[in-house]
Protein backbone atom coordinates (compact mmCIF):
# COMPACT_ATOMS: atom_id res chain seq x y z
CA UNK A 1 0.00 0.00 0.00
CA UNK A 2 1.17 3.47 -0.69
CA UNK A 3 1.63 5.83 1.67
CA UNK A 4 0.60 9.09 1.28
CA UNK A 5 2.65 11.97 2.94
CA UNK A 6 2.60 15.64 3.50
CA UNK A 7 5.48 17.83 4.12
CA UNK A 8 5.64 20.72 6.14
CA UNK A 9 8.71 22.66 5.57
CA UNK A 10 8.79 21.11 2.24
CA UNK A 11 11.54 24.51 1.31
CA UNK A 12 13.84 24.20 4.12
CA UNK A 13 17.22 22.18 4.24
CA UNK A 14 15.52 18.82 5.18
CA UNK A 15 12.76 19.42 3.37
CA UNK A 16 14.25 19.64 -0.02
CA UNK A 17 16.24 16.99 0.56
CA UNK A 18 13.12 14.64 1.58
CA UNK A 19 10.88 15.79 -1.41
CA UNK A 20 13.10 14.54 -3.85
CA UNK A 21 13.44 10.83 -1.75
CA UNK A 22 9.85 10.63 -1.06
CA UNK A 23 9.23 11.48 -4.89
CA UNK A 24 12.01 8.19 -5.72
CA UNK A 25 10.28 5.66 -3.11
CA UNK A 26 7.90 3.21 -4.73
CA UNK A 27 5.77 2.99 -1.35
CA UNK A 28 5.29 6.44 -0.84
CA UNK A 29 3.59 9.24 -2.45
CA UNK A 30 4.05 13.31 -1.48
CA UNK A 31 0.68 14.72 -1.91
CA UNK A 32 0.87 17.96 -0.10
CA UNK A 33 3.84 20.33 1.36
CA UNK A 34 3.48 23.38 3.28
CA UNK A 35 5.76 26.65 2.92
CA UNK A 36 4.50 30.19 3.29
CA UNK A 37 7.21 31.53 0.95
CA UNK A 38 6.68 29.20 -1.81
CA UNK A 39 3.09 28.86 -1.79
CA UNK A 40 1.21 28.05 -5.25
CA UNK A 41 4.23 26.75 -6.57
CA UNK A 42 5.22 23.12 -7.54
CA UNK A 43 6.94 21.65 -4.50
CA UNK A 44 9.00 19.78 -7.27
CA UNK A 45 10.32 23.25 -8.18
CA UNK A 46 10.20 24.65 -5.52
CA UNK A 47 12.57 22.16 -3.88
CA UNK A 48 15.15 22.70 -6.69
CA UNK A 49 14.09 20.12 -8.43
CA UNK A 50 11.80 18.79 -11.82
CA UNK A 51 7.60 19.24 -11.54
CA UNK A 52 6.22 16.84 -9.96
CA UNK A 53 2.23 18.30 -10.26
CA UNK A 54 1.87 19.03 -6.38
CA UNK A 55 0.86 22.44 -5.66
CA UNK A 56 2.66 24.24 -1.92
CA UNK A 57 0.09 25.08 0.56
CA UNK A 58 0.77 28.47 2.43
CA UNK A 59 -0.94 26.85 5.40
CA UNK A 60 -1.32 23.01 7.78
CA UNK A 61 -5.07 23.67 7.33
CA UNK A 62 -4.71 23.89 3.24
CA UNK A 63 -2.17 21.12 3.13
CA UNK A 64 -4.11 18.70 5.77
CA UNK A 65 -7.24 18.92 3.47
CA UNK A 66 -5.89 17.14 1.03
CA UNK A 67 -6.42 13.33 2.50
CA UNK A 68 -2.98 11.88 3.72
CA UNK A 69 -1.78 9.71 6.34
CA UNK A 70 1.30 10.63 7.69
CA UNK A 71 2.38 14.78 8.12
CA UNK A 72 6.36 14.59 8.37
CA UNK A 73 6.93 18.49 10.01
CA UNK A 74 10.58 19.83 9.55
CA UNK A 75 9.64 24.00 10.15
CA UNK A 76 9.64 25.92 13.04
CA UNK A 77 9.93 25.08 16.96
CA UNK A 78 7.32 27.92 17.39
CA UNK A 79 5.00 26.49 14.68
CA UNK A 80 5.73 22.29 14.81
CA UNK A 81 3.29 22.11 17.99
CA UNK A 82 0.71 23.65 16.56
CA UNK A 83 0.73 21.75 13.19
CA UNK A 84 0.90 18.37 14.97
CA UNK A 85 -2.19 18.79 17.12
CA UNK A 86 -3.84 19.93 13.73
CA UNK A 87 -3.22 16.87 11.88
CA UNK A 88 -4.13 14.82 14.32
CA UNK A 89 -6.81 16.32 14.70
CA UNK A 90 -7.18 15.28 11.20
CA UNK A 91 -6.70 11.51 11.55
CA UNK A 92 -2.91 11.78 10.62
CA UNK A 93 -0.34 10.04 11.90
CA UNK A 94 2.58 12.38 12.86
CA UNK A 95 6.51 12.66 12.29
CA UNK A 96 8.26 15.62 14.26
CA UNK A 97 11.74 16.54 13.13
CA UNK A 98 11.53 20.29 14.32
CA UNK A 99 13.29 20.30 17.21
CA UNK A 100 12.07 22.82 20.09
CA UNK A 101 9.76 21.65 22.13
CA UNK A 102 9.36 20.86 25.56
CA UNK A 103 8.69 18.45 27.79
CA UNK A 104 5.60 20.09 28.64
CA UNK A 105 4.81 20.27 24.75
CA UNK A 106 5.27 16.80 24.42
CA UNK A 107 3.14 15.44 27.07
CA UNK A 108 0.52 17.78 25.48
CA UNK A 109 1.03 15.86 22.18
CA UNK A 110 1.06 12.61 23.60
CA UNK A 111 -2.48 13.12 25.34
CA UNK A 112 -4.08 14.19 22.01
CA UNK A 113 -2.30 11.22 19.69
CA UNK A 114 -3.75 8.80 22.75
CA UNK A 115 -7.36 10.50 21.89
CA UNK A 116 -6.94 10.28 18.20
CA UNK A 117 -5.55 6.63 18.21
CA UNK A 118 -2.98 7.70 15.94
CA UNK A 119 1.02 7.98 16.63
CA UNK A 120 3.78 10.86 16.69
CA UNK A 121 7.39 9.86 16.48
CA UNK A 122 9.57 12.71 17.16
CA UNK A 123 13.21 12.81 17.32
CA UNK A 124 15.86 15.78 18.03
CA UNK A 125 18.00 14.11 15.04
CA UNK A 126 17.08 11.04 13.33
CA UNK A 127 20.75 10.29 11.77
CA UNK A 128 21.71 6.99 12.48
CA UNK A 129 25.29 8.29 14.29
CA UNK A 130 23.07 10.26 16.48
CA UNK A 131 20.63 7.51 17.33
CA UNK A 132 23.57 5.50 18.47
CA UNK A 133 25.32 8.40 20.33
CA UNK A 134 21.66 8.16 22.13
CA UNK A 135 22.08 4.83 22.69
CA UNK A 136 25.46 4.13 23.40
CA UNK A 137 24.96 7.30 25.93
CA UNK A 138 22.13 5.83 28.03
CA UNK A 139 24.14 2.79 28.38
CA UNK A 140 27.41 4.32 29.70
CA UNK A 141 24.46 6.14 32.57
CA UNK A 142 24.02 2.89 33.61
CA UNK A 143 27.24 2.79 35.38
CA UNK A 144 29.20 6.62 35.47
CA UNK A 145 26.31 8.29 37.05
CA UNK A 146 28.35 11.69 36.43
CA UNK A 147 27.44 13.18 33.26
CA UNK A 148 27.08 16.31 31.05
CA UNK A 149 26.20 17.50 27.69
CA UNK A 150 28.05 20.16 25.24
CA UNK A 151 25.58 20.84 22.16
CA UNK A 152 27.32 22.72 19.45
CA UNK A 153 25.27 24.82 16.49
CA UNK A 154 25.66 27.26 14.52
CA UNK A 155 24.89 31.43 15.29
CA UNK A 156 21.63 31.05 13.29
CA UNK A 157 20.47 28.32 15.53
CA UNK A 158 17.03 29.92 17.43
CA UNK A 159 16.65 26.88 20.05
CA UNK A 160 18.59 26.02 22.95
CA UNK A 161 19.83 23.56 23.33
CA UNK A 162 19.44 21.79 20.29
CA UNK A 163 16.63 18.79 19.96
CA UNK A 164 19.32 16.46 20.19
CA UNK A 165 21.05 17.94 23.64
CA UNK A 166 17.33 18.33 25.14
CA UNK A 167 16.09 14.88 23.99
CA UNK A 168 19.09 13.12 25.25
CA UNK A 169 18.94 14.90 28.70
CA UNK A 170 15.45 14.40 29.18
CA UNK A 171 16.35 10.60 28.90
CA UNK A 172 19.27 10.37 30.54
CA UNK A 173 17.51 11.95 33.85
CA UNK A 174 15.40 8.90 34.38
CA UNK A 175 18.90 6.53 33.92
CA UNK A 176 22.11 8.18 35.91
CA UNK A 177 22.82 7.70 39.20
CA UNK A 178 23.58 10.83 41.76
CA UNK A 179 26.28 12.93 40.27
CA UNK A 180 29.47 14.23 42.24
CA UNK A 181 29.37 17.78 41.53
CA UNK A 182 28.55 20.05 43.67
CA UNK A 183 24.99 21.56 43.48
CA UNK A 184 24.45 24.68 41.39
CA UNK A 185 22.44 26.42 43.85
CA UNK A 186 25.89 26.09 46.15
CA UNK A 187 28.43 27.74 43.73
CA UNK A 188 29.19 31.10 43.57
CA UNK A 189 30.83 33.56 41.04
CA UNK A 190 28.70 33.28 37.47
CA UNK A 191 26.49 30.17 38.16
CA UNK A 192 25.43 30.60 34.61
CA UNK A 193 28.15 28.97 33.14
CA UNK A 194 27.19 25.74 34.68
CA UNK A 195 24.71 25.56 31.84
CA UNK A 196 21.32 24.59 31.95
CA UNK A 197 19.89 21.38 34.01
CA UNK A 198 17.01 19.28 31.81
CA UNK A 199 15.67 16.28 33.09
CA UNK A 200 14.09 14.34 36.31
CA UNK A 201 14.58 13.07 38.81
CA UNK A 202 18.79 13.73 38.19
CA UNK A 203 18.83 16.74 35.92
CA UNK A 204 21.85 17.00 33.62
CA UNK A 205 23.70 20.01 32.86
CA UNK A 206 23.98 21.39 28.91
CA UNK A 207 26.08 23.89 27.65
CA UNK A 208 25.04 25.12 24.51
CA UNK A 209 27.69 26.48 22.20
CA UNK A 210 26.55 28.44 18.97
CA UNK A 211 29.38 29.71 17.03
CA UNK A 212 30.28 30.12 13.07
CA UNK A 213 31.68 26.30 11.15
CA UNK A 214 29.66 24.69 13.34
CA UNK A 215 26.46 22.97 11.95
CA UNK A 216 25.17 20.39 14.57
CA UNK A 217 27.85 18.25 16.71
CA UNK A 218 26.06 16.90 20.05
CA UNK A 219 29.15 15.47 22.84
CA UNK A 220 28.55 13.25 26.00
CA UNK A 221 30.82 13.29 28.47
CA UNK A 222 30.91 10.58 31.39
CA UNK A 223 33.71 11.06 34.66
CA UNK A 224 34.88 8.91 36.63
CA UNK A 225 37.75 8.10 38.74
CA UNK A 226 40.56 8.47 37.10
CA UNK A 227 38.91 7.59 33.98
CA UNK A 228 36.52 9.52 30.95
CA UNK A 229 34.37 9.00 28.29
CA UNK A 230 33.32 10.79 25.63
CA UNK A 231 30.68 9.71 22.72
CA UNK A 232 29.83 12.40 20.02
CA UNK A 233 28.06 13.40 16.90
CA UNK A 234 28.76 15.48 14.16
CA UNK A 235 26.78 16.16 11.52
CA UNK A 236 28.29 17.77 7.98
CA UNK A 237 26.98 19.88 5.85
CA UNK A 238 24.18 17.87 3.52
CA UNK A 239 20.98 16.79 4.64
CA UNK A 240 21.60 13.14 3.23
CA UNK A 241 21.93 11.43 6.86
CA UNK A 242 18.15 12.53 8.06
CA UNK A 243 16.59 11.43 5.18
CA UNK A 244 16.86 7.81 5.64
CA UNK A 245 15.55 7.85 9.36
CA UNK A 246 12.76 10.23 8.44
CA UNK A 247 11.65 8.05 5.81
CA UNK A 248 12.03 4.73 8.23
CA UNK A 249 9.96 6.68 11.01
CA UNK A 250 7.03 7.89 8.41
CA UNK A 251 6.49 3.90 7.37
CA UNK A 252 6.47 3.03 11.35
CA UNK A 253 4.71 5.60 12.74
CA UNK A 254 0.90 3.95 11.83
CA UNK A 255 2.25 0.73 13.86
CA UNK A 256 1.28 2.58 17.62
CA UNK A 257 -0.75 5.20 19.04
CA UNK A 258 0.50 7.71 21.05
CA UNK A 259 4.23 9.68 21.42
CA UNK A 260 7.59 8.02 20.82
CA UNK A 261 10.53 10.02 21.33
CA UNK A 262 14.03 8.90 19.28
CA UNK A 263 14.49 6.99 15.95
CA UNK A 264 15.39 3.93 18.21
CA UNK A 265 11.94 3.65 19.40
CA UNK A 266 11.12 2.29 15.71
CA UNK A 267 14.17 0.56 14.54
CA UNK A 268 14.85 -3.22 15.11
Amino acid sequence: MTLRITLAGCTGWVGRALVGAIVKADDLALVAGVARSSAGRDIGEAAGLERVGVAVAGTIEEAIAIPSDVLIDYTKPGAVKGHTLAALAAGRHVVIGTSGLSADDYAEIDAAAQAAGRGVLAAGNFSITATLMRRFALEAARYVPDVEIIDYASPAKADTPSGTGRELAELLGPVRGAGTAKPVSELTGVRETRGGAIGTPRPVQVHSVRMPSYLLSCEVLFGADNERLAIRHDAGHSAAPYVAGTLLAARRVGSFTGLRRGLDAVME
